[in-house]
């Protein structure tokens, strides 16, 4: 049966941050078919141009929804300086704040300005890899009633992580795709060797004793997007299947 294959429609939207002090160039790629008359879900990617891009997130969800595997749903790239990544993503960074308010309060109103999106907590997916799985915990965490669904491919969680999970009031309204290689014990970072197994497995136990809803997964796979770009469709059928 042949295939159909729709043209990726990306619009680009050009904010400028008050928080950040900086403009960025936000990518939003519209589901095919798309139509203004509806309300679609939203998935907000850190790291996104590298999702858009390296995970081949655009052309995979497009296929899927085509194919009638997920329903329809809005993406959102949002680039980071790779200088500034971890000021703005670790949760012990100087412009983690910032990038927070900028995510919450600056992003998502203009985003919800210019498209159909269902503004509940339950329909907004902030999601990344690596510290940006983390700062996607970390908004969730700190802004519940904004969203409470997140999507975390090798989430380089610190001790701060944990931390602020165990602050946390219940979190059996958090849906959470968590996932990381089993080859992620030694990963080379600025700050040092991180066994990113030992940390997620730390983190799904916290987020199990407040009762969030986890689909966990190790899988065969380091810390690349080789890995993070095969783990896409089950992460989109989780949040999104039909």
């Amino acid at each position: 049966m042949e295939q159909k294959v729709y043209k990726r429609i990306i619009k680009k939207e050009n904010l400028y941050s008050k928080h950040l002090e900086e403009a960025k160039e936000i990518l939003v790629s519209l589901p095919p078919g798309y139509d203004e008359s509806r309300s679609y879900p939203l998935l907000v990617l850190h790291d996104g141009n590298d999702y858009f891009n390296l995970g081949r997130i655009v052309t995979q969800a497009n296929q899927m929804m085509v194919n009638g595997e997920i329903e329809p749903v809005i993406m959102v790239a949002v680039p980071v300086q790779k200088e500034r990544r971890t000021s703005e993503y670790s949760p012990k960074g100087s412009r983690h704040s910032q990038h927070m308010k900028m995510v919450v309060e600056e992003l998502l109103p203009r985003i919800r300005d210019h498209y159909p999106t269902d503004d509940s907590p339950e329909r907004l997916v902030l999601g990344g890899s690596s510290l940006g799985g983390t700062v996607s915990l970390h908004i969730a965490l700190h802004y519940p009633e904004v969203s409470n669904r997140i999507l975390s491919q090798s989430g380089a969680f610190l001790e701060a992580t944990n931390e602020a999970i165990l602050h946390a009031k219940s979190l059996e309204h958090f849906r959470i795709y968590q996932s990381v290689g089993k080859a992620e014990t030694a990963v080379s970072t600025h700050m040092g060797s991180l066994d990113l197994v030992a940390r997620n497995r730390e983190v799904l136990r916290h987020l199990k004793e407040k009762h969030a809803h986890v689909h966990y997964v190790e899988d065969e796979g380091d810390h690349t997007w080789g890995f993070w770009q095969r783990d896409i469709p089950p992460a989109l059928r989780f949040f999104f299947g039909r």
